[in-house]
C-alpha cells in the first residue's frame, strides 16, 4: 500500500511539473495597444506600456531582429515581471547612455511618480537615476528625440497635472544626467501628439498635432540642436490633410521623411491616406509609390528604422488583431516603390526572399548620415540608427523564461526516470515474490514439474506454469492474475496522466 501511494504521489507532482514547463513554452501573445514607446536596442525592439481597454500599461516585452522572421508569427518575449514602472501610457522613451544602449524613459500619467527612468538592456534591470538640474513639470503626450551627442529632446505635450498643453523645450544630458531647457524663440504653437524626427544636420523637425483640432501640415518646423533656434518652413505638393497620432521616420538616404498613418475628427477616425513623403531639399510633400498588401489606417502607434525597414508597432484605429499583425513592414530602401511585405531579414543576411515574401526591386545605397542616425522612441513616432553589421543571435524567450524551461526539462526528466525506474523495481519485486512463491516447498509437499518446463538459464518466464500441490495436497495450476492486474493498473495510470496533461495544456491555452 505505502508503495501504490509513493507512485501516486510521484505521478501527482510530475503532472504538476509538466504544468508548468507548457506554462513557460507558451508563446506570449500582447494585447493590441496605443500610446505605447518602442526602442530599439542592440537588435531588439522593446515595447512598454500603452492604452486598451483592458489594462495593459505595465506590461513589458520585446522583439528579437537579429534573426529572420515572419510577421504572421512572431516571438514576442515578455519581461513584465521585471518592470517597475507604474502601469502608463501616451510617454516617451529613447536609447541614450554613455554606452548608448540604455532606454531612457520619461513622463507618464497621473499613477507615474518619478519623471525618469532607465533600464540597462546588458544588464535587464530597471533603475531611478538621479538627474541635476532645475526639475521641470512631469510631461505626456509628446514626442522625444535623442541626437547623435546623447541629449534628449522634450518639446512640448501636455502638463499631466491639468492636462494643459505646455510650450516649453526640456533637454536631458543622458550622460551626465543633467536637465536644462531650451530657446522658445520664434516657436510654435504649443501642440500635442505631433511628429517628430532627427534630421542629418542635427536639426529636429516637427509637423502635425493637436491644439484644440489637429495642426495642418502645410508648415513644418525646425529646432536647430547646435545653435538653440527656432525656423519655420512653408511646404507645397500634395500636402497631407491635418492629423495627429502620426509617426515619422527619416528616410535610408537622408533626403526625406516618411509619415504614417494619423487620426482626424479629434481622435476619432485614423486618415485614409496614410503615408507621405516630404522632400528635405524642397520641401514638398508626395504619396509615394507602394507595393504590397496595403495595411490599415493606425493612429497612436510607433515606427523605427531597423534596416532598410520602416517598423511600424501596434496602434489603434482600424487594423483588426486577428487578421493583421502587430507589426507592419515597409521596405524604404529603393526610393522609386516602397514595398509592404511580411518577412524580415537583419542587415548581415543575405536578402532571399521565401515564397511568402515580397520581392524588392532595388537597394539605394545608404548615406552615412542615414546609418549614424540615433534610435529613438516616442508617442507619435520613433527615428532609430539603421542597424551595423551584429552577430545574429537567436533568443527566443526572455531570461526567466529560459530558465524556467530549462530547469522544469531536468526536474522532469529527473522525476520521470524516478518513476519509471520505481516502476521497474516494482514489478521486478512483484515477479520474484510470485516465482519465490511458486517453487517453495511446503514442509514435506513434494513439487512436481514436467521435464520440459525448466527453469532455464536465463530466466525467462514460462509459457505454461507448472502444477505444485497445494496445502490440501492437491495440484493447482499458479496463474499470473496479480501481475495482470498490476500492469493493467499502471496503463490506466499513465491513461488518466495523459488526459490531465491534456486537459491542463488546453485549459492554459484557453486562459491565454
Amino acid at each position: 500500500m505505502a508503495r501504490k501511494n509513493l507512485m501516486y504521489i510521484a505521478l501527482w507532482l510530475l503532472v504538476q511539473l509538466l504544468a508548468e514547463i507548457n506554462c513557460q513554452m507558451t508563446p506570449f501573445k500582447p494585447k493590441k495597444r496605443e500610446g505605447h514607446t518602442a526602442t530599439f536596442i542592440n537588435n531588439k525592439l522593446y515595447i512598454l506600456g500603452g492604452y486598451n481597454a483592458k489594462d495593459v500599461g505595465k506590461e513589458f516585452f520585446y522583439l528579437d531582429f537579429s534573426v529572420p522572421f515572419n510577421t504572421q508569427n512572431l516571438l514576442w518575449n515578455d519581461l513584465s515581471n521585471i518592470n517597475i514602472i507604474p502601469s502608463h501610457y501616451d510617454c516617451t522613451s529613447v536609447k541614450g547612455g554613455a554606452n548608448n544602449n540604455t532606454l531612457f524613459f520619461y513622463g507618464g500619467d497621473k499613477h507615474v511618480t518619478d519623471f525618469v527612468y532607465t533600464f540597462d538592456s546588458q544588464s535587464s534591470s530597471w533603475s531611478i537615476p538621479k538627474i541635476t538640474g532645475d526639475n521641470p513639470i512631469n510631461k505626456y503626450e509628446l514626442t522625444g528625440i535623442i541626437d547623435h551627442k546623447g541629449i534628449m529632446y522634450l518639446w512640448s505635450g501636455a502638463n499631466i497635472a491639468n492636462d494643459a498643453e505646455v510650450n516649453d523645450m526640456l533637454i536631458l544630458d543622458t550622460i551626465n544626467l543633467v536637465w536644462g531647457k531650451g530657446s522658445l524663440v520664434g516657436v510654435p504653437i504649443a501642440s500635442e501628439f505631433y511628429g517628430a524626427a532627427l534630421l542629418p544636420d542635427n536639426s529636429i523637425i516637427y509637423f502635425g498635432g493637436y491644439n484644440a483640432k489637429e495642426l495642418p501640415l502645410n508648415q513644418v518646423y525646425l529646432y536647430d540642436t547646435i545653435n538653440d533656434n527656432w525656423s519655420t518652413k512653408t511646404t507645397s505638393g500634395v500636402v497631407p490633410p491635418s492629423r495627429e497620432g502620426l509617426s515619422a521616420v527619416l528616410g535610408l538616404d537622408g533626403q526625406r521623411v516618411i509619415i504614417f498613418g494619423g487620426s482626424a475628427n479629434d481622435g476619432g477616425n485614423t486618415v485614409k491616406d496614410i503615408i507621405y513623403e516630404l522632400n528635405l531639399i524642397n520641401f514638398e510633400w508626395r504619396i509615394p509609390k507602394t507595393f504590397g498588401k496595403i495595411p490599415g489606417g493606425r493612429m497612436y502607434h510607433r515606427a523605427n528604422i531597423i534596416g532598410k525597414y520602416m517598423v511600424i508597432s501596434f496602434g489603434g484605429g482600424d487594423y483588426d488583431q486577428t487578421i493583421e499583425s502587430d507589426i507592419l513592414l515597409l521596405d524604404i530602401s529603393n526610393v522609386d516603390e516602397y514595398i509592404w511585405t511580411n518577412e524580415f531579414y537583419p542587415p548581415t543576411l543575405s536578402m532571399v526572399p521565401s515564397q511568402s515574401a515580397i520581392p524588392s526591386l532595388s537597394t539605394s545605397k545608404v548615406s552615412p548620415s542615414a546609418t549614424s542616425a540615433p534610435s529613438t522612441s516616442s508617442p507619435s513616432s520613433n527615428s532609430s540608427s539603421i542597424v551595423s553589421s551584429q552577430s545574429s543571435q537567436l533568443t527566443t524567450s526572455s531570461p526567466t523564461a529560459m530558465i524556467g524551461t530549462i530547469l522544469g526539462s531536468v526536474f522532469g526528466g529527473a522525476l520521470l526516470s524516478f518513476v519509471g525506474f520505481f516502476l521497474y523495481r516494482w514489478n521486478k519485486n512483484k515477479r520474484s515474490d510470485s516465482n519465490n512463491n511458486q517453487f517453495q516447498y511446503d514442509h514435506g509437499h513434494e513439487i512436481v514439474q514436467s521435464p520440459n518446463d525448466e527453469y532455464t538459464i536465463n530466466h525467462q518466464h514460462r509459457s505454461t506454469p507448472a502444477s505444485v500441490i497445494n496445502n490440501s495436497g492437491q495440484k493447482s495450476t499458479p496463474t499470473t492474475n496479480d501481475e495482470k492486474l498490476t500492469l493493467q493498473e499502471i496503463r490506466q495510470e499513465i491513461r488518466d496522466l495523459r488526459q490531465i496533461i491534456l486537459h491542463s495544456s488546453k485549459q492554459q491555452n484557453r486562459n491565454n
